[in-house]
């Protein structure tokens, strides 16, 4: 029977000394180091290891990299739809307010009263979108989104980033009906900016013209006048732009002159207006006004008593029975 014979010594023990290894091994790190300090001998190995260790690199960071990427993209676009909603509201907001400005640009000492008269038109509006159109082709009018619930009231002035829409004709709970300012039973009392002539324009019937039927042949009006919102009709605040003169034709035989204009607004194109709230001062004044006339009659009646009294004291032959008669409680009976 054969029998193995084993080794009890350790395997460890049977190679070199650790220790022998482990000097080897720092003097040939310690070697190293100062050829490459000194000589630099191992810079191209070091770019060929990194240069190998960049595909490693790459294929360890896709993951993290395409993730932010997808984050980043989405967040990125939503804060982009809110920046540009943002900035198309404010925008919106200031061409309305930049609607003055143009009308008044080129006006002189003589439209002082009309300058004053816009100044004080409220900074109140809101933004209605349009849901339906009326297809009748003779009828330019549209229905908006807004009603008596927020505040829409007849006969408001209704504009558009560009210049006057038109104004409100009918107004329900949650809705409301605006007629354009082409259309043919609408008119509004306008004025050219240049000089300040004023004038009517009525709708023709037409989105992109209006008529100025009441403009005389000698009216000093020509091709390319502004024409901006007079204000006297009481319901469109002065100075806003309404249309451009785009056609005048005159025959002396003739009293008025052809005029058309073509409306700023872009009544074909609009899917949004706004709905404007003017603070008239005359509403105010009207009160104290009428408290004024209400106290003159007031003092005028008491006035002429005492002087009806001393009037007729001289002619009296006692003079000592007309200051008796003076007194408040022997007046009605003087009556």
């Amino acid at each position: 029977m054969v029998t193995l014979s084993s080794d009890s010594r350790n395997i460890i023990g049977r190679g070199p000394p650790l220790g022998a290894g482990l000097f080897f091994l720092g003097l040939v790190s310690v070697g190293v180091m100062m050829l490459d300090t000194r000589g630099g001998y191992l810079e191209t190995v070091r770019l060929w290891l990194g240069a190998a260790a960049n595909p490693v690199y790459a294929v360890v960071q896709t993951p993290g990299q395409l993730w932010d990427w997808l984050t980043g993209s989405f967040a990125d676009r939503t804060r982009l739809r809110l920046e540009n909603a943002e900035l198309s509201e404010q925008l919106r907001v200031a061409r309305v307010k930049l609607l003055q400005f143009d009308s008044l640009r080129e006006e002189n000492v003589r439209l002082r009263a009309v300058r004053e008269a816009s100044a004080g038109v409220g900074g109140r509006t809101m933004i209605a979108e349009i849901m339906r159109v009326d297809v009748d082709p003779f009828r330019h009018r549209v229905r908006i989104n807004k009603g008596a619930e927020d505040g829409v009231f007849r006969n408001q002035p209704v504009l558009d980033a560009f210049g006057i829409v038109g104004q409100v004709v009918q107004v329900d709970k949650y809705s409301a009906t605006l007629i354009l300012i082409s259309d043919a039973e609408h008119a509004i009392p306008v004025q050219v900016n240049r000089n300040g002539i004023r004038s009517i324009a009525v709708g023709a019937g037409d989105l992109n013209k209006l008529s100025l039927p009441y403009m005389t042949v000698e009216s000093d009006v020509k091709t390319g006048d502004l024409l901006v919102s007079s204000g006297l009709d009481g319901i469109f605040p002065a100075g806003y732009p309404v249309a451009h003169v785009t056609r005048v034709e005159r025959n002396p035989a003739d009293t008025f002159a052809l005029v058309e204009a073509k409306p700023l607004a872009q009544l074909d194109r609009d899917r949004e207006v706004l709905l404007l709230w003017t603070d008239p001062p005359t509403q105010v004044e009207a009160p104290a006004q009428e408290s004024d006339i209400a106290s003159k009659p007031a003092a005028a009646t008491s006035q002429p008593k005492p002087a009806a009294t001393t009037e007729t004291a001289p002619a009296a032959e006692t003079p000592p029975k007309p200051p008796a008669a003076q007194p408040q409680p022997q007046q009605p009976s003087q009556e």
